[in-house]
């Protein structure tokens, strides 16, 4: 399979399509807005907390523009400081070849079982159907995770996958298909949340014992020293990391940082922007192997998968600085009302709309670019100062560029733009044209304000009054009182 075919699901429609089914899901919008208004609110005052907030964004995108700036010095220096404390670094240029090392590895420990951290490089990859079809079983241990894999589901967010289930749904979910996957859910389990976390907690920690293998994501890692690096809230993630034999690690090029001391900013940046925490639950780092405590066989998968080529575009590159935060997609009114799975792709929400485009090349994500209001409100809540806006306007550029390319057939806006770029190349069109229309419209409309329009305008002129066009134009009364050689 491409890195296409694992970022974009297969089969998934447009977004305007598949958005107009979700705007029908009431209950869909009604979950969507109780939850990323409770994680706005969290945020918020997160933040207020610190006088040093907007100092600390900055840092945070000084530091990722510093890393961006030097990927392959740092990423280099990152194996080198994994290899010397024992770990084992692997390249993988695209989805395949992640998926293929991955599975070689677990097959090597004779293993047919692996417990997963949450990892959306994995979900990128699509690396639990690739073990599937080797025979190999991946048990999510994220809460919401397992709410997603136990409901064959897909997730629709970046911190909370199932944020489109309501309690009631988690019930009949675990009821029902926990004891496909082994302990079965209590005879007695309601939707109140203690005895579902509960129910998970019991049915997820047979597994945590006997696993012999974990896969892993990773939030950061400090070139200087080797040291990866995982944030959650629930304590799955410690269990993955400290209880297995074998820890394999799937990390996206762009994770990496240049020092251990940058994680100072980043530990202070994330949990605000993503949880409404002054810091996470649990932290966990581990820098190679050490005999005796933990895992004692380490695997870093270094994944590219269309990172090197966002790179190379100067305008695009910032999305690579996205810490996977979500606070884009709690403040966007789009997703709001759309949910994640409306963008058909892994990475959902502004971040994704920017981010997947480039991953597997705008010709496969044309729409996402357009799912977008471009209010800004991303850019301000985004704690790396990505301008997820500029980027959309130029991947919409790119967009319809390639349409173009295709010979599709043009829009309506595409045609009157491409005869405004003719007319505005020049100034002899672009005057001919001023006059021919304010002749047309003192002839039509007198010399007072338009006050209705023909459609497809009409929109506009029934709320508004639109002064008529003067009679002389700026460019005209230029000429006539300071002459042309001074045009």
């Amino acid at each position: 399979m491409s890195g296409a075919d694992n970022v974009i699901w297969l089969g998934a429609p447009a977004f305007p399509d598949a958005a107009r089914a979700s705007l029908a899901d009431t209950t869909l919008r009604r979950n969507l807005r109780r939850a990323t208004s409770t994680i706005r609110d969290r945020r918020l005052a997160a933040t207020s907390e610190l006088d040093n907030w907007e100092q600390l964004r900055a840092a945070g995108e000084a530091i990722k523009r510093e890393a961006l700036r030097h990927l392959d010095h740092y990423l280099v220096r990152l194996e080198t400081a994994v290899v010397e404390a024992g770990g084992t670094v692997h390249w993988a240029a695209d989805a395949a070849e992640a998926n293929r090392i991955v599975t070689q590895l677990v097959k090597a420990t004779g293993e047919r079982e692996v417990v997963k951290v949450k990892s959306m490089a994995t979900q990128e990859i699509g690396l639990n159907e690739a073990l599937a079809e080797e025979g190999i079983t991946a048990y999510e241990t994220d809460l919401a995770e397992l709410i997603v894999q136990l409901g064959e589901d897909r997730p629709s967010h970046i911190l909370v996958p199932a944020i489109h289930r309501g309690r009631a749904e988690i019930r009949e979910i675990f009821a029902r298909e926990m004891g496909n996957w082994g302990r079965p859910a209590p005879d007695t389990l309601t939707d109140d949340p203690r005895d579902l976390a509960e129910a998970a907690r019991l049915h997820l920690r047979e597994k945590f014992l006997r696993a012999k293998v974990a896969v892993s994501g990773a939030n950061f890692a400090a070139a200087d020293t080797g040291t990866v690096v995982v944030v959650e809230s629930e304590g799955n993630g410690r269990m993955c990391l400290t209880l297995p034999d074998t820890l394999i690690t799937v990390m996206g090029i762009e994770k990496v940082l240049p020092s251990f001391s940058d994680l100072e900013v980043f530990l202070q940046l994330l949990p605000r922007s993503s949880t409404g925490e002054r810091m996470n639950p649990y932290t966990s780092m581990w820098t190679g192997v050490t005999p005796g405590d933990g895992p004692q066989e380490f695997h870093l998968v270094l994944l590219d998968n269309g990172r090197t080529a966002t790179l190379r575009d100067t305008a695009g590159r910032p999305a690579l600085a996205c810490i996977r935060c979500s606070a884009c997609l709690n403040v966007c009114p789009v997703y709001e009302r759309t949910g994640g799975h409306a963008y058909g792709s892994v990475y959902p929400g502004p971040i994704g709309a920017v981010l997947t485009p480039q991953l597997v090349g705008v010709e496969h994500a044309a729409s996402l670019p357009f799912a977008s209001t471009l209010c800004g409100a991303c850019y301000d809540a985004c704690p790396v100062k990505i301008d997820i806006p500029e980027i959309l306007v130029h991947l919409r550029s790119q967009a319809v560029t390639a349409q173009a390319e295709k010979g599709a057939v043009p829009t309506g806006e595409a045609m009157a733009m491409r005869v405004a770029g003719a007319v505005l190349r020049s100034p002899h069109r672009l005057e001919l044209m001023r006059r021919i229309a304010a002749r047309a419209t003192r002839l039509i409309f007198g010399t007072g304000p338009i006050r209705k329009l023909p459609s497809p305008l009409r929109g506009w002129s029934e709320t508004r009054d639109t002064p008529a066009p003067p009679a002389e134009s700026f460019r005209g009364w230029w000429q006539r009182t300071r002459g042309r050689d001074h045009t």
